[in-house]
């Protein structure tokens, strides 16, 4: 979006950290503020220190692991302000420290609940809502470096769960009608209270700050932590250097792209463009 001035943002995890300095950013661009989270006083606290810089700022107790709650909280956005217009899922936890191998399948479903299965949430009953509006909106995913590489060793859970972050919102990029916006919001090391080490990371301010620009833009990926690029870059030369070797580019491979085929036989009606001729090569 080009402008926030008096649109309705609601933030999740908007109490503190960076859910806090986003949910500051917005009330200094003029949007009307609902701050989200599981802790009462922390949300109080939150409102009060937003108010000097908000035109508006409400808040409401909301668990975005349970999916009642998230339809609450949409509702009362509804009630209090006659609409949303963004929808910033931003409520996360870190990782429980274990190896694929060892992790605890509970442990490994407490961090999904939150950090995918609560923007799940977050996306499909704000989104159903979005899309019946029909008025320009948002959604805005907050993910992590962590859906591009491993940054965490021994973070299985939490990396398994950034990971499907980004498939998540680069699939609903695709799926939402024209008016209604798509970012997935990457930050690295930023300080806030998900664990003790991000006391060595980026002000938590000017980490906002640069997403705010970026969202200005209208950018789907938010990014920040210049040295990521080395980790991508990585990965990707590891990926091409695979197909370079197995499985080369060659006149007329798109004969077995799925999404071409899927056009060509109607396997995803509403997607006339996903052909691989849409592409560039």
């Amino acid at each position: 979006m080009k402008d926030y001035k008096g649109k309705v943002v609601v933030v999740t995890g908007g109490a503190t950290g960076i859910g806090f300095a986003l949910a500051k950013q917005f009330a200094l661009q003029g949007a009307l503020l609902l701050i989200a989270g599981i802790q009462r006083e922390r949300l109080k606290a939150a409102v009060e220190a937003l108010a000097p810089h908000a035109a508006r700022v409400e808040c409401f107790e909301c668990d975005v692991t349970q999916r009642e709650q998230v339809e609450a909280l949409a509702e009362f956005a509804w009630q209090q302000f006659g609409r949303a217009d963004v929808i910033v899922n931003n409520a996360g936890v870190g990782p429980i420290p274990s190896t694929v191998i060892d992790s605890k399948p509970e442990d490994v479903q407490k961090v999904l609940n939150v950090n995918l299965f609560g923007v799940w949430n977050g996306v499909s009953i704000f989104g159903r809502r979005f899309i019946a509006q029909g008025t320009p909106a948002a959604i805005y995913n907050v993910g992590s470096e962590n859906a591009f590489f491993n940054a965490i060793p021994e973070g299985a859970g939490y990396i398994l769960s950034k990971h499907a972050v980004l498939a998540m919102t680069v699939a609903l990029r695709e799926e939402v009608p024209k008016h209604i916006e798509v970012a997935l919001i990457c930050p690295g090391l930023v300080r806030s209270e998900l664990a003790r080490e991000t006391e060595q990371g980026m002000d938590t301010d000017a980490y906002a700050a640069l997403v705010m620009r970026q969202l200005l833009a209208g950018e789907f990926y938010i990014v920040s932590h210049a040295f990521n690029m080395v980790r991508i870059h990585a990965r990707w030369r590891e990926i091409e250097a695979a197909f370079a070797k197995y499985a080369p580019r060659y006149t007329g491979d798109v004969e077995f792209d799925v999404r071409t085929l899927g056009v060509k036989n109607n396997w995803y009606p509403g997607y006339p463009n996903a052909a691989a001729e849409d592409l560039p090569v």
